[in-house]
């Protein structure tokens, strides 16, 4: 059975999401800057409205994904306060300096995160090498990889990501997004054979999810 993600930079479009048959919230703010960690105010109410499953990004800027000392010490502190709101999972992801999955710094995470399941999020269409990043997010400890492909979008993505899902054997889920929509989901869902999909549902350039449109995209 498959299953939707919507990603949601406010608490609107959660509750949008949430009231049109949305699987999962992915609650961030930052909408021009692809996300970034929200506020904690926002989640804590949003928490006491919706009962699905919602993962919080912890993303302390837009830009690259290498991250200073103090960017890392707040990403911790985000975490761990965020934890205390009774959420369902977090969304990271950290690169070294030469690109590559960094071990070190996402395990941490990960095990401040613990026993609540973490996505490694697009950071991994910026990371070298789609197999050798495969299983250094599974060294981590990740539930769950949020990806294109490691393409600009899902349509470009999709050989890559069917590759993906044979690679990961179950070991991880990979969920397809970017770029996704009603118009183009039913295609990606045959071609990968992924069972969880990711979009913003936003289609008129605007900040909210558009309930038509996650209808969409959850009954195709």
């Amino acid at each position: 059975m498959s299953k939707i993600e919507i990603a949601c930079f406010n608490p609107k479009s959660a509750i949008i999401a949430f009231e049109n048959g949305a699987d999962r919230i992915e609650l961030c703010d930052g909408l021009s800057e692809g996300g970034t960690t929200p506020n904690f105010e926002d989640a804590k109410q949003l928490r006491e409205k919706i009962n699905i499953p919602i993962f919080v990004m912890i993303r302390p800027r837009g830009g690259d994904f290498i991250y200073s000392d103090a960017e890392f010490e707040q990403m911790k502190e985000e975490l761990i306060q965020l934890k205390s709101l009774n959420v369902d999972g977090f969304v990271f992801g950290i690169l070294d300096e030469n690109d590559e999955v960094n071990i070190e710094q996402n395990k941490t995470l990960v095990k401040l995160a613990n026993p609540l399941p973490c996505t490694f999020h697009r950071a991994f269409d910026r990371a070298k090498d789609l197999e050798n990043s495969l299983e250094k997010v599974i060294e981590c400890g990740f539930k769950t990889i949020l990806t294109s492909g490691q393409k600009l979008n899902v349509s470009e993505g999709k050989e890559n990501l069917k590759k993906l899902v044979e690679l990961s054997n179950r070991r991880i889920e990979i969920l397809v997004g970017g770029g996704l929509r009603s118009t183009n989901i039913q295609e990606i869902r045959e071609m990968t054979n992924a069972n969880y999909f990711h979009s913003s549902a936003i289609t008129d350039g605007g900040a909210f999810a558009n309930a038509d449109e996650v209808v969409a995209l959850k009954n195709k």
